[in-house]
């Protein structure tokens, strides 16, 4: 089913098969040339991870890193941080450079890590509260719903102004895109940027770690396969040592959705197991995000009590009450790491950015789960039952010549049909996204599974307008 590069490879069962070997052994050989490493959004959370990652290559020898941010205080901040973490990674030439300009650093990259939140977080209220008046509830809404329109519409016009600098300035870097909404964003860069660009979320990873210890077998044993969107992704194959996993899952899932917890620690993330016995797949992302993905949960007042549990498993307006704590509350730790009160670095983890680079560096190819277009020319889609001028989550094989995405085939239909449900609102958000059209951003949102199931067409466009007046000032260009 699965095309990829002839060449040998380490532990890799199936097309879309992973085992605890691919994330945490370390390649042979050595990284010989100077990497140069762009992040953009540098006071994000991800920045310092993601470079404690790359410090943590077997065999690196020299990286220059560049710190973009335009909030100078933040990236005054992480700069000082980063020079730590360097310092206390001995042995790699290691040098840093910070510019609220990314113009100014972004020649010579070879990889760009996008991690930039447009507007921080001003917009965060009204993306939960406008919605909220017309009865949508919503966990997250970050990349899908009123509130993943919105940060779509505020995000991409900056990010192709981003992919365009690339462009001219560093036409050989590989581009990795963290920045939600990922399907939107990588949609968008699809239809109007010639950079390689491959959106990267870490929701397979977690996800095929917990369904083995649910299933109470070894992830270094565990079989599967994994397709679709971008946390809409379904374990279409879950196996250990040939034998099904999903029948123990089912049976659990039941227990637990009829008040009877098979573990106690493991009560909530609800929806994912009910969708699970209905559709016949787990599903990657947490019930929080899941539930907005589609039109069954969060419509009326008695579902959301029967199906939503605390924080990311449901819990209403979480993401707008928590994120802004999560962001005011980032500074004081990062200066305690600096003072020494925290450990500033740790084990390399399963982030697939450092894996990508050591992978291209040392040609030995790797797999990992990333967002890209679906259409391949004159070989048909990735997955053949999707649209083709849309963006899929696939099994992709990275070495010396870049990120390759393998075919998947087909879904089964019933999985098929709820991505697609979402592909044709991202189709239409992204575009309204490019062409700064407020005529096609309503219409994205008609299209909207969540809002879909609790507004009625002509209360979606009061809500639409009513958020594009509220957050005017971060909408430059709409008409």
């Amino acid at each position: 089913m699965a095309t990829a590069p002839r060449k040998k490879t380490r532990k890799l069962e199936g097309h879309a098969a992973h085992t605890k070997a691919d994330i945490r052994t370390g390649l042979p050989g050595h990284c010989g040339r100077r990497v140069k490493i762009t992040f953009l959004g540098a006071g994000s959370g991800f920045t310092h991870h993601l470079l404690n990652d790359v410090l943590r290559i077997p065999g690196l020898e020299a990286v220059d890193f560049a710190l973009v941010d335009i909030d100078k205080r933040r990236l005054d901040l992480m700069d000082k941080l980063m020079r730590k973490v360097a310092a206390e990674s001995p042995g790699i030439k290691c040098r840093i450079t910070s510019n609220t300009d990314r113009r100014k650093v972004l020649p010579g990259s070879d990889y760009i890590v996008c991690c930039v939140e447009v507007s921080g977080t001003r917009c965060v209220r009204w993306d939960n509260d406008i919605p909220a008046k017309y009865g949508i509830d919503q966990c997250i809404g970050d990349t899908i719903g009123p509130g993943g329109l919105f940060k779509a519409l505020r995000t991409i016009p900056t990010w192709l102004e981003i992919l365009q600098d690339a462009e001219e300035l560093c036409p050989q870097a590989i581009v990795l895109n963290y920045t939600n909404p990922m399907n939107m964003m990588c949609l968008a860069a699809g239809r109007t940027s010639i950079l390689p660009v491959v959106g990267l979320c870490h929701s397979v990873q977690g996800t095929s770690h917990l369904l083995a210890r649910r299933a109470g077998v070894s992830i270094e044993e565990m079989e599967w396969e994994c397709a679709g969107i971008n946390h809409l992704a379904w374990f279409t194959k879950l196996q250990h040592n040939g034998k099904d996993l999903y029948p123990t899952l089912m049976r659990k899932a039941r227990q637990d959705l009829a008040g009877k917890p098979s573990d106690p620690e493991d009560k909530w993330d609800l929806i994912r197991k009910d969708m699970m016995i209905h559709f016949g797949a787990f599903i990657t992302e947490s019930s929080g995000h899941l539930s907005e993905y589609v039109p069954y949960y969060r419509k009326r007042k008695d579902l959301r009590k029967k199906y939503m549990g605390p924080n990311y498993h449901g819990e209403s307006g979480f993401y707008a009450n928590e994120w802004p704590k999560w962001r005011k509350n980032a500074e004081p730790i990062r200066r305690e790491m600096l003072r020494g009160k925290r450990p500033c670095t740790w084990d390399r983890s399963w982030e697939y950015a450092s894996w990508i680079i050591e992978a291209r560096e040392k040609d030995s190819p790797f797999r990992i789960h990333g967002n890209v277009m679906n259409r391949r020319y004159g070989a048909g889609p990735l997955i053949s039952n999707l649209m083709p001028d849309g963006c899929v989550e696939v099994a992709c094989m990275v070495d010396r010549g870049g990120i390759h995405p393998t075919a998947y085939g087909k879904l089964p239909p019933q999985m098929a049909a709820l991505c697609e449900s979402n592909m044709r609102m991202f189709d239409l958000g992204a575009q309204a996204a490019i062409e700064r059209s407020v005529e096609l951003a309503v219409e994205a949102l008609y299209l909207d599974p969540l809002s879909a199931a609790v507004c009625s067409p002509a209360e979606i466009k009061a809500m639409t307008l009513e958020m594009f007046k509220a957050e005017k000032r971060y909408l430059p260009g709409y008409k």
